[in-house]
């Protein structure tokens, strides 16, 4: 009994003093995925660039990367561009997270997507399965039939 003190005292004490300190550690954010080129998709006739961004594509912060391509077509310059999402959800989530930032956005019902104006800029955008695709910088009826062959590559 007489050893059975000490030890009792010991762990008394240790019980009774200030819990360490915990490290606040915050979790870095995961890296972005690099975006998956998908150059092959974009027409040929008229492109002057493509590229692929990293991240926040178009400059817009609520945008991954993805690629873009520009074009040059009747003395107007445009662009053209596709994300690609892990799944038909989440491009759908883009899309409205996107249109949520247009002007005047309306519902093209044909498409699945929407027209409206990013500051004085017209925008096309539409979702097809895993991708996200649009057009900057056509007027509607200029970007309609491109956006239709475009989801037509999108198979």
């Amino acid at each position: 009994m007489k050893r059975f003190w000490p030890v009792a005292l010991m762990a008394l004490l240790c019980a009774c003093g200030n819990p360490p300190p915990k490290q606040q550690t915050q979790a870095a954010p995961a890296p972005a995925a690099k975006p998956v080129d998908e150059g092959r998709r974009f027409p040929v006739a008229d492109r002057v660039s493509l590229r692929l961004v990293d991240d926040h594509i178009l400059g817009k912060d609520f945008l991954p990367g993805g690629n873009v391509a520009e074009y040059r077509r009747k003395g107007k310059t445009y662009q053209q561009f596709l994300i690609r999402t892990e799944s038909a959800q989440a491009a759908a989530l883009l899309m409205f997270d996107y249109q949520s930032h247009l002007k005047g956005a309306k519902y093209l019902a044909h498409m699945g997507g929407y027209f409206g104006t990013d500051g004085a800029t017209p925008v096309y955008l539409f979702a097809k399965g895993v991708y996200l695709a649009g057009f900057v910088g056509l007027p509607e009826k200029e970007a309609d039939p491109l956006a239709r062959q475009f989801a037509a590559r999108l198979d």
